[in-house]
């Protein structure tokens, strides 16, 4: 008899990624391709059936073999009854996504949001593996966060636990657009080391307004301005990583996000700036790491979902 495996789908606004993967872990092949969400929601189950059928064949794997799927998108979703609310990245609303992708895979789908699907591929796979309690931040366009107790995704009542962007660390700063103002992400994303960059009159090699990457790489040079822009993003995160840290106590924060590939230029004065804000038993208690991941977390955080879906409902594993 084959392994048992599971299809894991990390939908994003761009590609979809998606795996067969093994209860144990082992991504059995794996493809990534346009999510062309503007075709709606129907066009992309029949693409995802399609692609399914296809790492079906390429796995060696047969439909028999497969438990379940995970699925994890960006949006508000309520998870409980498989419905997106709103996906503004898919420029989706109210879609029973869940019953649709059913009625087209004939499998269980289990269903949730892109952060604590990429927060429970580390706590899995990645840089989180082994730890009781993982509290799980990407650092991109805004800042996402993720939390797993106990291997199981914490998501509260309305499953918006772990939106720690949404701290606010600078009451009456920059406004967010979440309509408010001083939230953590205006002051600790990429995108906000970019607007500090254009205030301080940071510029590309070729002229232009200079990225994250470019940032960093200015300050690897010594350039006193962009040293300037990361140490304030940096306490900026360190206050908000602090408050979080003091309320759950955790012992791993991954930091995941396109910021994380700066290193230890990040992440060295990161821990002295959390170190700063969090209670001294909290930080000492606390591993904060680097994301290991990299684009594949979503993709196995999906699979892990589906696979402790199969086993609470089937009590197969």
């Amino acid at each position: 008899m084959s392994e048992q495996v599971v299809l894991g789908v990390d939908v994003g606004g761009t590609n979809v990624k998606a795996a067969i993967v093994s209860v144990s872990g082992e991504v059995m092949t794996a493809v990534s391709y346009p999510t062309d969400a503007e075709d709606g929601p129907e066009r992309f189950v029949q693409r995802l059936y399609e692609q399914f059928i296809k790492l079906l064949q390429k796995s060696g794997c047969q439909l028999t073999d497969v438990l379940s799927v995970g699925v994890g998108l960006a949006g508000f979703l309520d998870v409980e009854h498989g419905y997106i609310e709103e996906a503004v990245n898919l420029h989706w609303r109210n879609v029973a996504i869940v019953q649709l992708l059913s009625e087209s895979l004939h499998l269980p789908i289990y269903l949730d949001n892109d952060a604590n699907i990429a927060a429970l591929g580390e706590a899995w796979q990645g840089a989180g593996q082994n730890a009781k309690s993982v509290l799980c931040v990407t650092l991109g366009t805004g800042v996402g966060g993720g939390i797993v107790l106990d291997g199981q995704i914490y998501r509260g009542v309305s499953t918006m636990a772990g939106e720690i962007g949404h701290i606010t660390v600078k009451p009456g700063g920059p406004l967010c657009n979440c309509g408010r103002h001083g939230c953590l992400e205006t002051l600790a994303s990429a995108t906000a080391l970019v607007n500090m960059g254009v205030a301080h009159g940071l510029h590309s090699p070729s002229g232009g307004t200079a990225n994250a990457e470019e940032i960093f790489a200015l300050a690897k040079a010594g350039h006193r301005d962009a040293q300037q822009v990361i140490q304030e993003l940096v306490n900026w995160l360190g206050v908000g990583l602090g408050i979080a840290a003091n309320l759950l106590n955790p012992d791993k924060i991954v930091i995941a996000g396109g910021l994380v590939n700066a290193g230890d230029a990040l992440m060295d004065p990161l821990r002295a700036s959390f170190a700063a804000n969090a209670l001294q038993r909290v930080y000492r208690s606390c591993e904060l790491l680097p994301a290991t991941l990299g684009s594949r977390a979503g993709m196995l955080g999906a699979a892990r979902l589906a696979i402790q879906g199969a086993a609470l409902e089937n009590s197969v594993l």
